[in-house]
């Protein structure tokens, strides 16, 4: 026997090459031993005459796909051995972390663009990049346990499999023309790939089936065909995403060098640039100021991309409103009367993922939709949560989301959407089973949304176990604590909470507030001032009634028969009234939408959001020499509401002065900043307080964003920028006040 060491490696180290990285390290060090991947990470076992040395090693030059959370080491007596060896992996197991796909790598783009055994070929891929998460059905990760696994290797795949020295050694989605998947077109033909081609080049409309589902793709720089897919899809407005080589992205957007590294990413997301150079049509974003752009991240995207020569529209393969389409005979079904044809391939996609969507502020990332390339990232939970029961919360409404927490980590899930659709629904259910069974999760309890109506909320009564319900605006409170590690007994924190709707215990309908509170309760010390909805959810979707009921409230009638003159103002003030199917709401989303209304949008909104995000474009390109003051709102330092009637009176004389809606924007992102946080300094700088934390969708808005930390001065500040501040955060959070009321009984 010899004296050595075992060493446990935990994070995001399957599926990434960490194992011939080690064989290799050992090599260098002249180390005997073996490597194998089991339930809980890599185990090593060691004699290593630089021990010291080999665990710094480790850490600094470990495969860039990888992320370490702990290294254990422990002595043992071992037996001799004369070599280092990979083993087969151990038993099955979920205590390691899942790696999420990964965009091609530099070394596979060059290999499918020069010469040799792989050039051209569209599923080309090593331990550093390719499907992970898409194709994994169970764990450990190995190709048998993927969709890879009826693709039997060729000699000269299997000879680069198992040679320690190539970066393919144990790369399991390894594949080639005469062994791995393989491309077809609908209608039918010998090339799909330059067939395609020649489709997107004349104008046609392509649907493509990429890692996590399908796109539909046209040439972006073609006002017709972009018009012919918004009519077929039916998406009249809603901006489209966009791909391009870096250098293609340059000649239509401002990219600066945190944005650059951002689409460079291994997860390759959709991030929103700002337009600038060359135009592309309108109709690929109306109105906006901003578009999403993302770099190709397959080799199919990379070959299309390179031979069509342009810009690619590449938006989501879906009917409106439903899920993502994956499979083959789904995209004929679903697709067939969108797309002029269809580019499959005959490698199936395990999990639907839609492609993230971030972008780049003055303040960090800011993560809009956490999706492909980014789950099933784990986040650790903060201190004072080690030892606390596992759970799982089922998130909200919209922008769903799922969370498990277990070994001291966070697991929030890909973004599911919209509970209402039944499609989504049943992803919902899936993704719960699925995500349970894939890391062996068996919580203590579930955390819902307090609304008893969400069909997430019904789902957690469900389970038969015990169930916390957890006020939707203190989610997003402990959403934003958590990612940033502050510890439970931190102190509390006011959080500057802004979004659309969320039911209180009281009944009413939350949206703008500013909380004082921790991980386990909360108390409302200011609020914007609630005004009614009028026709209740129809109030969700025409801004036009918000404005109604805020210029009604504000004692502005002449204003609102004069700037709603074709609306039906007497019946619904006599709703409103009455209150009959008109509920009260301190929603600050509400406010924004009541905003834009009196600038000019009308109608209903075509998308989540689409009123406020004009808004937003119009505050931006507001006159420098119009753009300062700001509506004033009346605010409460010592709690309280906050009075929004002066604002309106002072939008109607603007409006009546021919001041710019440009301007009046402006001026309305800035009175709406400086007057909550005013109150939230308040409350920090008086002691009540110990740092400020912003969460809700409204913070998706960067201008609103750098307003309020502009305005909030030398107060600590949280932000999310890991985890989505709309709903799509909510799950972390309820999964946090969950684990904090469990252990406080």
């Amino acid at each position: 026997m010899s004296f050595g060491f075992t060493i446990r490696i935990r994070g995001q180290v399957q599926g990434v090459g960490f194992r011939p990285f080690v064989y290799q390290l050992a090599l260098d060090f002249g180390a005997a031993g073996t490597v194998q991947n089991d339930a809980e990470g890599v185990l090593i076992y060691i004699y290593c005459k630089e021990i010291d040395a080999f665990l710094r090693a480790l850490e600094t030059r470990c495969p860039p796909l990888a992320q370490i959370d702990t290294i254990e080491t422990h002595p043992i007596d071992m037996k001799h051995f004369t070599g280092f060896e990979i083993l087969e992996s151990g038993n099955a197991g979920a205590e390691t972390r899942v790696t999420p796909d990964a965009a091609t790598c530099v070394d596979c783009v060059d290999e499918i663009t020069t010469d040799g055994r792989r050039r051209g070929y569209a599923f080309t891929n090593c331990t550093n990049c390719g499907p992970r998460f898409t194709i994994l059905k169970n764990l450990p990760y190995d190709r048998a346990k993927t969709s890879m696994a009826h693709f039997e290797m060729c000699p000269a795949c299997a000879a680069e499999y198992a040679d320690p020295s190539d970066r393919r050694f144990h790369a399991q989605p390894i594949a080639c023309p005469n062994c791995g998947p393989k491309l077809a077109m609908s209608p039918a033909s010998d090339d799909p790939l330059r067939d395609a081609v020649r489709r997107l080049r004349a104008g046609e409309i392509v649907a493509i089936k990429g890692l996590g589902g399908f796109h539909i793709a046209c040439d972006a720089t073609n006002a017709d065909a972009v018009a012919k897919l918004r009519e077929r899809k039916r998406r009249p407005t809603k901006p489209f995403a966009l791909m391009g080589s870096l250098s293609c992205i340059r000649r239509y957007a401002s990219v600066s060098p945190d944005e650059t590294a951002r689409l460079q990413d291994p997860a390759a997301p959709i991030v929103l640039l700002h337009s600038e150079g060359t135009a592309l049509p309108e109709s690929i974003a109306p109105g906006f100021h901003e578009l999403g752009w993302m770099l190709p991240y397959t080799p199919l995207h990379h070959l299309l991309l390179r031979d069509v020569g342009r810009p690619l529209v590449m938006t989501s393969g879906n009917l409106s409103g439903e899920p993502q389409v994956i499979g083959n005979e789904e995209a004929a079904q679903k697709l067939g009367d969108i797309a002029d044809a269809i580019l499959l391939h005959d490698r199936d996609i395990v999990r639907r993922l839609d492609d993230s969507v971030e972008r780049e502020t003055a303040h960090g990332p800011m993560i809009l939709r956490r999706a492909r390339g980014r789950v099933p990232g784990t986040l650790q939970l903060p201190p004072g949560f080690e030892d606390a029961p596992d759970v799982v919360a089922y998130g909200a409404h919209l922008k769903s989301a799922i969370c498990l927490t277990k070994n001291g980590q966070a697991l929030l899930s890909h973004h599911l959407g919209d509970l209402d659709d039944p499609l989504t629904w049943d992803e919902f259910v899936k993704a719960d089973a699925d995500y349970a069974a894939l890391f062996d999760h068996a919580p203590e309890a579930v955390a819902c949304d307090l609304h008893p109506d969400y069909r997430s909320s019904r789902h957690a009564s469900d389970t038969g176990l015990p169930c916390i319900e957890v006020q939707h605006h203190h989610a997003h409170l402990a959403s934003c604590l958590a990612e940033n590690m502050w510890p439970r007994d931190g102190g509390r924190v006011a959080g500057i909470i802004l979004d659309g709707l969320g039911l209180c215990d009281d009944g009413t309908v939350w949206g703008g507030e500013v909380l004082i509170g921790d991980y386990q309760e909360f108390e409302r010390y200011a609020w914007l001032d609630q005004a009614h909805l009028p026709g209740g959810d129809a109030a969700n979707r025409e801004p036009w009634r918000n404005l109604l009921a805020r210029l009604l409230k504000a004692d502005l009638d002449p204003a609102a028969h004069d700037v709603l003159a074709d609306k039906p103002i007497g019946l619904l003030q006599q709703a409103m009234d009455a209150g009959v199917n008109a509920p009260l709401s301190s929603s600050a989303g509400r406010l924004f939408d009541a905003m834009a209304a009196a600038l000019g949008f009308d109608g209903a909104q075509s998308f989540e959001g689409e009123a406020a995000m004009q808004l937003e474009a119009w505050a931006r390109k507001a006159p420098a020499q119009e753009a300062g003051g700001s509506y004033g709102l009346r605010v409460p330092l010592e709690g309280g509401a906050i009075i929004d009637t002066d604002l309106w009176a002072e939008v109607m004389h603007d409006r009546d002065a021919g001041v710019s809606i440009e301007a009046m924007a402006m001026r309305f992102h800035t009175g709406v900043a400086q007057s909550f946080a005013a109150v939230a300094r308040h409350v920090v700088k008086t002691g009540r307080a110990q740092a400020v934390a912003l969460s809700g969708g409204c913070f998706q808005n960067a201008l609103l964003l750098d307003l309020m930390i502009e305005a909030l001065g030398d107060v600590p500040v949280l932000l999310q920028t890991k985890v989505p501040a709309n709903d799509g955060g909510l799950a972390l959070g309820q999964a946090l006040v969950a684990m904090a009321r469990l252990e406080a009984k």
